[in-house]
């Protein structure tokens, strides 16, 4: 199962999290988040690029990777503004969080794969409300890698999910904590590939809590 830390900015706090053995990295690069991830210049590179980060890149989704997947964070952006992204931090994966259409996402990945970055992974996220809105998929069937399911709180039992029929691959978000523990546990649906938590795990904005995530993994493994 993929575990995906989303919202992280600081390059020590990365990786220290790093350590855990978690699988995906996410730099959020919305403006108005405050999890953003800006581009700062400085003479080791592109912040928070550098440094522990430097071994954290590769050019593929591969069990070989030295560290975790690297999964940029996008809404409504333009593409110019993606593709500048997954040069300067070389993401693997660029997860769209806006109302992008499926025309808009494969003119993105015809931009960056191959030339760019070969085999670069689009992952589109679906916010849940209802159990219907999980029907979304179908609209971006053809052009994604991954679904991100981000459920709303008030949905607290996800055995809904069984009924995806899909062919693509899919993560749930939705601000898991340690009480999702028992529901992480009873999904099992074959496309089910994973979680991306977040807020649940913080001391402040974008600045996870080592221990906490770690006595997390601990219990859903």
């Amino acid at each position: 199962m993929i575990i995906k830390v989303c919202g992280m900015r600081d390059a020590r706090n990365i990786h220290e999290v790093s350590q855990l053995g978690i699988d995906w990295i996410g730099l959020d690069f919305i403006p108005n988040s405050e999890r953003y991830v800006s581009q700062i210049a400085s003479c080791a590179g592109i912040i928070p690029d550098y440094s522990s980060l430097s071994d954290l890149s590769s050019d593929k989704l591969s069990q070989q990777k030295k560290g975790p997947v690297l999964c940029g964070v996008f809404a409504d952006d333009m593409p110019q503004n993606i593709v500048t992204r997954v040069v300067n931090f070389n993401l693997d994966v660029v997860q769209l969080n806006g109302d992008e259409s499926s025309v808009m996402i494969d003119n993105l990945r015809r931009t960056l794969d191959p030339d760019i970055h070969a085999g670069i992974k689009m992952m589109k996220r679906l916010v849940i409300t209802k159990r219907e809105d999980i029907e979304k998929y179908k609209e971006y069937a053809e052009g994604v890698d991954y679904f991100l399911f981000e459920l709303q709180e008030h949905l607290k039992d996800w055995s809904f999910l069984e009924a995806y029929d899909g062919k693509v691959p899919f993560l749930v978000s939705g601000n898991i904590g340690a009480e999702d523990i028992e529901n992480i546990k009873k999904l099992s649906h074959p496309l089910f590939y994973g979680i991306s938590v977040n807020e649940k795990f913080e001391s402040a904005p974008a600045v996870k809590d080592v221990a906490l995530l770690k006595d997390f993994l601990e219990k859903i493994k």
